[in-house]
Order: structure tokens, then sequence, then C-alpha cells
């Protein structure tokens, strides 16, 4: 527990001096951080979509998938069945 609260405290340490830093820094400095910012954010948004657009993918080739399974059951079945009246 004690190295959490050693991560915790660092962290924050981090987070005060960052804040200090940008505190003290002129206007374009301070703009320069806040783009920084911006671009992340944006990053973060389009890793965010592209994971949205790949589970989707993989969520329809599963379904795509199933639907092939079930097919070839469903005229197996079919195959069973006729199978069984010609030979009554």
């Amino acid at each position: 527990m004690g190295t959490k609260r050693n991560g915790l405290l660092a962290l924050l340490g981090l987070g005060a001096l960052a804040f200090w830093k940008y505190k003290n820094a002129t206007p374009e400095e301070q703009q320069a951080v806040k783009d920084k910012l911006n671009t992340a954010k944006d990053n973060l948004g389009k890793f965010g979509n592209d994971l949205k657009s790949k589970a989707s993918d993989v969520a329809s080739q599963v379904q795509n998938k199933a639907n092939e399974y079930t097919n070839k059951a469903e005229n197996k079945v079919e195959e069973v069945k006729s199978d069984v009246n010609s030979h009554m």
C-alpha cells in the first residue's frame, strides 16, 4: 500500500510542478502547452474512433461467420431430413 501512496504523491508533485511552470510561463509558452494538449486530445479521440471502428468490423465478421455456420447447419438438417424421407 505504501508504494501506491508514494506513487500518488510523486504524481501530485509532478502535477504541482507542471502547474507552477505553466503559471510562470510566457503567454506564448502557455499557448504551446495548450496546443500540445489539444493535439494529444485530438489524437486520443481519433484513436478511440479507430478502436470503435475496428471493434465494429470484428463484430460484423463474427456475425457473418455465425450466420454462415447457421446456414450450413440448417442445410445439413435439410439433407438429413430428405435422406430419412427417401429411405422411408
